[in-house]
């Protein structure tokens, strides 16, 4: 949205000014708390799939993320910083324009100025937010375009203007070139576009643009459906592959819930609003319920905010944690209103200050719990130590400024090892030892290998038939002999010493 349309549709500039005040500190805010380079799992997946110029990612259609993946293809070529900082700087912006996006909307729904600037501090310094905001992932983009469809919606229905209808199917189309997460809005748009049909207030003529502008948006993604589809001919595992990935629909579809995971859950939603700022949810809710002149947002904005805190609160997979994040935008715009309902009644500065004043205080949490966790030993489901990362440090404390980890232990394994021999990695170091190989041009002659995605290694993968040979001509390592991480035959047949930061695997005794 520009400064002239935010102008035309608010009828007060101050809008367009204080949204590129909020967009711009949040940028730098990100900006100064961003990883600076290689990073570990998924983020570094990501790093090289870019440097690949791969929009697939070998792991089902649902996880390819085309247009984050064109995005970072354009970053690449910015000649800012390196190039796994240009990356990682993607989420940052996204993080930024979704932080402005929930303050306009505030802005827009109260027409209060402190309430918006709350509930967008409140979604800034949230540990999972912040987290994602400055490493390479996809949420933070996902995001941006959720929030702007939550921006169209209402003044769709404060304006009826059919321009606002058909940004939000374009923009929820583009979701999904991005994230699959944008089908969850996408169930309460199409409810809301047959309602709109069956009141007379649009036609089939406004629904057939509405479709064609969502086509266009999601073609990216329609791309990688097609040509799977193309080379394999089969239908039934192409819409499997597109609505969740490969060997993911159990944990997508489960409806079971372990006690265990209802207590992380718990855990992961009180750590993103470790502050009392929580309480203004339930007057938020309550004001919400009472905007009778906009019922039909707020009917739709609380649908999906069910519907997304469902979707992760049940989810199994072990970074389910991040998909919570378009439910704690959707708590940050309820907070903001609860704030609005409380100046309602208690309305002076004294209230503001304490009220922004625990708006920050996560950020205190979040430099303290890591070493208090730590100093307790606290069980944070970890089940290997990576040398050159904490775990305490890494998962709980949201900021990734000085994390040089994954380059210093790809550098140190990879001038550690023989030359030709063979480094065997898992998904969360492999893409760091890429990385050093080919962005950074670090002894390339070092042979790593994983099974993860479905990149070529650069010598065959070694099998239980084929590891005798490979044992006998080149010296093999792995970075941690522990099952999950290594290969099932390698632990049954081979000891393994300490060789700095990896393991070299030697004849059992």
């Amino acid at each position: 949205m520009t400064y002239s349309d935010i102008s035309v549709v608010t009828t007060n500039r101050k809008h367009g000014r204080w949204y590129l005040f909020v967009l711009g500190s949040a940028i730098v805010f990100y900006f100064v708390s961003c990883a600076p380079g290689a990073l570990w799992q998924d983020s570094g997946m990501f790093q090289y799939r870019i440097w690949q110029n791969d929009l697939e990612g070998g792991l089902g259609l649902a996880l390819s993320h085309p247009l984050y993946c064109i995005i970072g293809i354009v970053f690449k070529s910015i000649p800012l910083g390196e190039f796994g900082f240009r990356i990682n700087l993607i989420s940052a912006i996204c993080g930024a324009f979704t932080v402005a996006n929930v303050f306009l909307l505030l802005r827009l729904l109260v027409d209060k100025l402190m309430p918006a600037l709350l509930g967008a501090v409140t979604l800034a310094v949230s540990w999972t937010f912040w987290q994602h905001s400055v490493i390479a992932e996809v949420y933070t983009l996902y995001t941006a375009f959720f929030t702007a469809e939550m921006i169209f919606l209402l003044l769709y229905i404060r304006t009826g203007r059919q321009r606002y209808i058909y940004l939000l199917a374009l923009f929820n189309g583009i979701s999904i070139a991005n994230h699959m997460l944008g089908i969850i809005p996408l169930v309460c748009y199409f409810v809301f576009t047959i309602f709109l049909l069956v009141k007379r207030r649009i036609n089939f003529k406004v629904v057939i643009i509405m479709s064609a502008l969502w086509i266009l948006g999601a073609l990216p993604y329609e791309y990688l459906i097609v040509k799977q589809f193309i080379a394999t001919g089969d239908s039934l595992a192409t819409v499997r592959s597109a609505l969740f990935g490969n060997g993911w629909s159990s944990k997508v579809l489960n409806a079971a819930i372990s006690l265990r995971v209802v207590i992380e859950d718990i855990f992961f939603i009180g750590y993103n609003f470790p502050t009392p700022n929580i309480i203004l949810f339930i007057p938020g809710v309550f004001a919400l319920c009472k905007l009778s002149s906009l019922r039909i947002f707020v009917n739709i904005l609380l649908s999906v905010t069910i519907l997304f805190f469902i979707f992760a609160f049940r989810y199994t997979v072990p970074d389910r944690y991040a998909f919570f994040i378009p439910f704690y935008c959707l708590v940050s715009i309820i907070i903001g209103v609860g704030l609005d309902s409380l100046l309602a009644l208690y309305n002076n500065k004294l209230v503001t200050v304490v009220v922004f004043i625990l708006a920050l205080l996560p950020i205190g949490v979040y430099a303290v719990v890591p070493v208090i966790a730590e100093r307790m030993q606290v069980n944070i489901g970890t089940k290997r130590q990576i040398p050159y990362r904490n775990d305490y440090t890494y998962f709980l404390r949201p900021w990734q400024r000085y994390n040089y980890g994954p380059e210093l232990f790809a550098g140190e394994a990879l001038s550690s090892v023989e030359n030709e021999a063979v480094i065997i990695a898992d998904g969360t170091t492999v893409y760091a030892l890429w990385y050093l190989q080919e962005v950074k041009g670090k002894n390339a002659g070092v042979k790593v290998l994983s099974k993860h995605g479905d990149y070529k290694n650069p010598i065959e993968f070694p099998t239980e038939e084929t590891i005798g040979r490979l044992m006998a001509e080149r010296a093999v390592y792995v970075v941690s002999p522990v099952a999950g991480y290594c290969p099932k035959f390698l632990l049954e047949r081979y000891d393994f010493t300490k060789a700095g930061v990896l393991y070299r695997a030697v004849e059992k005794k």
